[in-house]
């Protein structure tokens, strides 16, 4: 079961969102209640919830809000915002800042509701397989620290994220500044554009898993973060000049 914290001010709306989640038959547990967003990161940081559910707009501070704090403490529980009509621009906001999902309050059912957390739990279950694969990750890349703290921020997020899908947006967004700029000046500080480094970071981690492994080539591209095959066997090849099983039966004769 995946546990759950509700982030809500009002309090029909936190039962009536419990007697759905009791019904709906999904694999998630509610750990929590807040009333708030200062309340509701304090129960993240305590509760260490897998997934929160908040509302948008709260006392105190709001749910856009609650979850761009969460994301800059580096806590990886899944967001799915509770909203209006009238407060969907909010809404897709908080989207792009990694929400995973929206629900529309006033027409919540089991039905919407089954379809949002569907999607959240086949985010959690990937995450957990990814942590369960992390010891065969290289540690750390080879790129040093630069004399920019901003874009060893940028570096640090992408070491930990690398295998979700990261935009230049997103990044431009952590830590508030223009895309463009933070693309040219990520090349300039590393040499290497956003792309690059994130597909280097990728191929990377797809090596240990095929020389220390025997999943398939498939389930490692998704693992490292490539939704697609041929994509993934294409950059792997561009990067190290043969596509991964070669690689592995490299690895393999030199054992």
């Amino acid at each position: 079961m995946w546990r759950t914290l509700i982030v809500e001010d009002e309090q029909h709306a936190r039962a009536s969102l419990r007697k759905l989640f009791a019904k709906a038959d999904i694999p998630f547990e509610i750990v929590g209640e807040a009333a708030d967003g200062e309340e509701g990161l304090r129960m993240i940081r305590e509760l260490q919830p897998d997934v929160v559910i908040s509302d948008i707009f709260m006392p105190v501070m709001d749910g856009v809000r609650l979850l761009q704090l969460a994301r800059e403490e580096g806590l990886e529980c899944r967001f799915v915002m509770l909203t209006a009509v009238s407060e969907f621009e909010y809404a897709r906001q908080a989207v792009e800042y990694g929400a995973s999902g929206y629900l529309m309050k006033l027409s919540l059912d089991l039905a919407g509701l089954r379809q949002a957390m569907e999607k959240v739990a086949a985010e959690l279950a990937r995450m957990e397989k990814l942590r369960k694969a992390d010891k065969w990750f290289p540690e750390k890349t080879a790129q040093e620290p630069t004399d920019h703290p901003e874009m060893n921020r940028i570096i640090a997020y992408i070491e930990e994220h690398f295998a979700e899908d990261i935009t230049l947006k997103s990044l431009a967004d952590l830590i508030r500044m223009d895309a463009s700029y933070v693309s040219d000046l990520f090349k300039k500080k590393t040499g290497s554009t956003l792309t690059h480094y994130i597909q280097n970071r990728r191929v990377a981690a797809a090596k240990m898993l095929l020389a220390e492994t025997e999943r398939t080539v498939s389930d490692i591209g998704r693992t490292v973060g490539f939704e697609n095959d041929n994509y993934f066997i294409k950059i792997f090849k561009r990067w190290c000049g043969v596509t991964p099983n070669e690689y592995r039966k490299e690895q393999k004769f030199v054992l």
